[in-house]
């Protein structure tokens, strides 16, 4: 059984996605609990993935690649852990998508499936997202934390747009606002009233669990 999660944790770590998938089901058949395969074998994969990255190692087809073998995997897991009546562990609630006038997706799916593969419940908005989507979402599902993308310098506005509109919708105490996208800076982030910013997918998760800490 260990060497199958370490087969696994490999295979995360090599991105992939197909593989990821056999050795899941392999794992439930030899009677591993779809929270170990999580917790012993996924995770750790994306962590490694995760240091690479951050060391330079790793770029984005790298992130992309491993990001869809942990999301296969997943895919195989959930049936069961629904039908053990089992959960992960939510590390906090997230809304995220482009913002509108932007179309710009592969950055921000990859940080929507960053922070699930870290734990996070996230609503992906997609792309060209109005600010009354975005508020409609919060509202609805209680988020914790909204990830607002902008790719190009003209729809930079629109994060701030949404911060006004979180502010007359009255839940701007109750929602964390990430900014990031390529023409996006931390002073931009301060400038407009966000409280977090990131740079790429491992730095969102980062900034994402010290918001969910403070």
């Amino acid at each position: 059984m260990d060497e199958s999660i370490q087969y696994l944790i490999q295979c995360v770590i090599d991105g992939e996605p197909e593989t990821a998938v056999d050795l899941t089901k392999k794992a439930l058949q030899a009677g591993l609990e779809p929270m170990v395969i999580i917790d012993r074998g996924l995770i750790p994969g994306m962590d490694v993935v995760g240091e690479k990255f951050a060391q330079g190692e790793y770029f984005l087809p790298n992130l992309i690649f491993s990001a869809k073998a942990m999301q296969s995997a997943m895919e195989v897991l959930e049936p069961e852990l629904q039908a053990r009546n089992q959960e992960r562990k939510v590390a906090g609630k997230v809304v995220i998508g482009t913002v509108e006038g932007d179309i710009h997706e592969i950055g921000k799916t990859l940080v929507a499936t960053m922070l699930a593969a870290n734990g996070f419940q996230v609503f992906d908005l997609g792309v060209d997202v109005s600010p009354a989507k975005f508020i409609a979402k919060i509202t609805e599902t209680r988020a914790d934390i909204v990830g607002l993308s902008a790719l190009l310098t003209t729809t930079m506005s629109v994060q701030k747009d949404i911060i006004e509109e979180l502010k007359k919708a009255g839940i701007r105490d109750k929602v964390k606002v990430i900014v990031g996208g390529a023409p996006v800076t931390r002073s931009w982030a301060q400038e407009i009233g966000a409280d977090g910013f990131a740079e790429d997918a491992i730095g969102a998760v980062s900034e994402a669990n010290k918001l969910m800490a403070s």
